[in-house]
């Protein structure tokens, strides 16, 4: 079936749908899409068998619903309506959610149900719980939904009424009125769920020094103490505010657009100082192997043992990788590597994202961004380089969350890479304006999965790969389950067994061997040397399209070509079958 995906943005749901889809033969074009008009110029050039909108927030015009089945995906159970479904789950502490898939018609959310799925709802922030309970809820009933069209054909899908439920009201889009934050009067489980309702996008809108700001990540804090509303700290760019019975860190801010000015979500104290507001706060430090029981303050990196195994956690807002947060990370890997009572080092990246590679929106923000483009990708090399060199542990990359750009080959720079069973890898640069990329990817790739594949991966026709494929392929060791209590087990089972099942010295000395071999072949360096010359013509060259493809991506402009690409995009595709 030649299935056309209407979207507003290709995100991580529409593409882990994607991938579902094709997995099982289907045909799946991808069109990104902000009109009536972009919507009915796609449905004309695909001609398809059947529209799924996995995410989509304009509306489908009647002229394309009535002459096209057209499958909607709604982040809210069945009978549930509205523009903010998740966020109001979370400001109204449901237990248990859902995602239905829902036929467009003339009325919002109100089409007849194709398939519905419901999931237990946990205390995160939107965009965690989106990544993982929606995005599994969701794919699970898409399929579903193609399962009962291929049996049903074109009839209309048979009522379930056991499950029936009426269609409740519209609940209206979740305005800044309603997630304000009343800092005298609220207290820190009230700060964090607001917060969080609103994460990734829009964020809170909150004042500070006078100046509006949305507020992003929220992380409880047990220790500190203050006046409410009073700002107490800073901890790695992050911020920490009293409230009436404790205290929240706030990691990133975004200054609220203006009519001529678009802005960054940054972190937060790079945030104000960018908007001019002076905040002269303490750094509080934690250390990333002092022991803090989970959710008790904020940091984000941290390293603990058991049996013998290190486990590395560095979860960065969005998977993105600073130069500083290189750094850190760099010598947080020196102390776990420094370790001669562990045999094996895990690294645990973050519960939503194992890495996306350098930080485009701190890239942007520099005062020279080509400059500080050079340093990032500097930084990102030499701790892929050092754990490329490590030949005193076995290295293990456990994927809870996706990787992009630059964060596979950081994840493929282990001796074993093991990822969540519905990961998305997105292992590819040139989308971001030609971009080459470093981090060693042409020793990297080529090494797991040969250099015909490491071409398809990288180059056009760009698209993301799941983890059957990247099995298949050798990208990948192994797979550890989808729900995370579980990926956390099996990856301690896993590392574990290597630590101590008798085999760990053979695998350790067969480890420099290979090592020593692929040196004498070509030293790690030429490799390096090699990315970042074409990094250098990317970051600082005249002809680059870089610089205007970042841009374009930090502050969520439409692609300029994307109407034209993806008839490119689906010939290309369909000549590499």
């Amino acid at each position: 079936m030649h299935i056309l995906f209407l979207v507003s943005a290709h995100n991580s749901l529409s593409q882990r749908a994607e991938i579902a889809l094709t997995e099982r033969g289907h045909e799946v074009s991808i069109a990104v899409v902000d009109s009536a008009a972009a919507m009915e110029t796609a449905v004309a050039a695909q001609a398809p068998d059947l529209i799924v909108c996995p995410f989509l927030k304009t509306l489908i015009p009647e002229s394309i619903w009535k002459r096209h089945r057209c499958l909607i995906v709604h982040p809210g159970p069945r009978g549930d309506r509205g523009p903010s479904s998740l966020d109001w789950a979370i400001e109204l502490e449901k237990s248990d959610w859902g995602v239905t898939v829902l036929q467009a018609n003339d009325e919002f959310d109100a089409g007849e149900v194709w398939a519905t799925n419901a999931f237990s709802m946990r205390e995160a922030a939107k965009s965690s719980i989106y990544g993982h309970e929606v995005r599994r809820a969701a794919v699970d009933a898409i399929l579903d939904a193609l399962n009962r069209l291929v049996l049903i054909g074109n009839a209309r899908p048979a009522p379930d009424r056991s499950a029936s439920v009426a269609l409740g009201p519209c609940l209206p889009l979740m305005t800044q009125e309603i997630r304000q934050i009343d800092w005298k009067s609220d207290r820190t489980e009230r700060v964090l769920r607001k917060i969080r309702a609103g994460d990734g996008h829009p964020g809170v809108l909150d004042t500070i020094a006078g100046e509006p700001f949305h507020l992003f990540g929220a992380h409880r804090e047990r220790t500190l103490r203050g006046h409410p509303g009073e700002f107490l700290a800073q901890r790695n760019g992050a911020i920490c505010r009293a409230t009436v019975d404790g205290a929240v860190w706030i990691t990133h801010l975004k200054r609220r657009d203006s009519a001529t000015e678009k802005h960054l979500k940054l972190p937060a104290m790079r945030a104000l100082a960018r908007s001019g507001v002076e905040c002269d706060l303490p750094e509080i430090g934690v250390s990333f192997d002092t022991p803090v029981e989970e959710g008790a303050t904020y940091r984000e990196i941290a390293y603990h043992e058991h049996a013998g195994v290190g486990y590395l956690r560095f979860a960065f807002h969005n998977g993105a990788m600073s130069t500083t947060q290189c750094s850190r990370l760099r010598e947080a890997y020196a102390h776990a590597r420094a370790q001669k009572h562990t045999k094996v080092i895990v690294l645990l990246g973050g519960d939503d994202y194992f890495s996306n590679g350098i930080h485009l929106n701190e890239i942007e923000a520099a005062d020279d961004p080509g400059e500080e483009s050079w340093r990032n990708i500097h930084a990102i090399d030499d701790l892929v380089k050092d754990i490329i060199e490590t030949d005193s542990h076995l290295v293990i990359s456990a994927l809870a969350g996706d990787a992009a750009a630059g964060g596979v080959p950081l994840a493929l720079a282990a001796d074993y890479i093991l990822a969540r069973e519905d990961v998305v890898l997105n292992p590819y640069y040139q989308h971001m304006g030609g971009l080459y990329g470093s981090e060693y990817w042409t020793y990297l790739l080529p090494r797991r999965v040969g250099r015909f594949r490491t071409e398809r991966l990288t180059g056009p026709p760009f698209r993301a790969i799941g983890t059957t494929e990247a099995i298949r392929i050798g990208l990948i060791s192994g797979t550890l389950g989808v729900d995370l209590d579980d990926v956390r087990a099996r990856t301690a089972r896993f590392a574990e067994r290597v630590a101590h099942d008798g085999l760990h010295q053979t695998r350790l000395e067969d480890k420099r061997r290979r090592r020593a071999h692929d040196e004498r072949v070509k030293p790690l360096e030429a490799y390096r040397q090699e990315e970042l010359a074409r990094c250098h013509e990317c970051f600082f060259g005249s002809e680059s399209g870089y610089h205007e493809a970042r841009r374009r991506f930090v502050y969520k402009l439409p692609a300029r070509d994307a109407a034209r690409e993806e008839p490119t995009r689906r010939a290309a595709r369909n000549a590499a079958r």
